[in-house]
C-alpha cells in the first residue's frame, strides 16, 4: 500500500506541474507535442524530417529528452529549429516540472508548435503528462507484433499511432493489420499512420495531421 500512496504523491506532483505547463503553452499560443516509443523506434530521424519539410510553414522548437549524451539535440539543432537537451541521468522519463523549467530555454514568442521527444520507454512515459496537447507513439516494424498487448498503456493514451520504418516490412514479419486490431482494442479513436521516414512513404499524412492539430 505504501508504494500505491508514494506512486499517487508522485503523480499529482507532476500533474501541478503539467497544468502549469499548459498554461504557459496556452498563453504563448503553443501545440505541443509528446513523442513516445521504445528506442531506436524512429523519433529522432522522424522529427528531422518532420522540422525540415514543415519550416516554411511553421515555427518549431524541441525538447530532447535522453538518459545521457546530448547526441539526439546536436542533430535537431542542424536543422535550424531550437532545441534543449534533457538528461535524466538514469530516470526512464520525462516529468513535466522538467518541461517548466526548458520552456525558460526556448523562444516561445516564435514558435507555432513544440515537439517533446521522450526518453526511449513503452512503460514509465506513458504514466506522465507533460502538459502536452497530443501524445503520438511510435511503433516500428522491426519491433514486432506483442508489443501493443505488452504495454498497453502507451497506446491506450495516444493521440496516434505511427506505424514507422515500413520500408523494412518485407524483411520482418510484422503485420501491419494485425498492429491496427490490437491498437482498436485498446484506443477505438486515434488515427493510426504507417510511414517511413528513410523512404518518404506516408509523411504527407503524417504533415497533414500535423497541420490539423495547430
Amino acid at each position: 500500500m505504501a508504494e500505491i500512496l508514494i506512486m499517487k504523491a508522485v503523480n499529482a506532483e507532476n500533474e501541478v506541474h503539467a497544468a502549469a505547463v499548459r498554461l504557459i503553452l496556452e498563453h504563448a499560443g503553443i501545440r505541443m507535442v509528446n513523442f513516445l516509443s521504445s528506442p531506436g523506434a524512429g523519433k529522432t530521424t522522424l522529427l528531422e524530417k518532420t522540422l525540415t519539410a514543415l519550416s516554411n510553414r511553421f515555427r518549431i522548437g524541441v525538447i530532447e529528452g535522453d538518459l545521457f549524451t546530448d547526441e539526439d539535440a546536436r542533430r535537431i539543432e542542424r536543422t535550424g529549429a531550437p532545441v534543449v537537451q534533457l538528461n535524466t541521468e538514469g530516470s526512464c522519463h520525462l516529468t513535466a516540472a522538467m518541461i517548466e523549467a526548458a520552456l525558460s530555454r526556448l523562444p516561445l514568442s516564435a514558435m507555432d508548435f513544440l515537439f517533446v521527444e521522450n526518453v526511449g520507454n513503452l512503460v514509465c512515459p506513458a504514466s506522465f503528462r507533460l502538459g502536452e496537447h497530443q501524445r503520438v507513439t511510435l511503433l516500428s516494424v522491426a519491433e514486432g507484433n506483442d508489443k501493443v498487448k505488452k504495454y498497453p498503456k502507451a497506446f491506450h493514451t495516444a493521440d496516434c499511432l505511427l506505424l514507422t520504418k515500413i520500408d523494412m516490412l518485407e524483411l520482418t514479419d510484422f503485420s501491419l493489420a494485425q498492429a491496427e486490431q490490437d491498437f482498436r482494442r485498446v484506443n477505438a479513436m486515434a488515427p493510426v499512420l504507417s510511414l517511413s521516414a528513410r523512404t518518404g512513404e506516408g509523411l504527407t499524412t503524417w504533415f497533414d495531421l500535423l497541420a490539423g492539430w495547430r
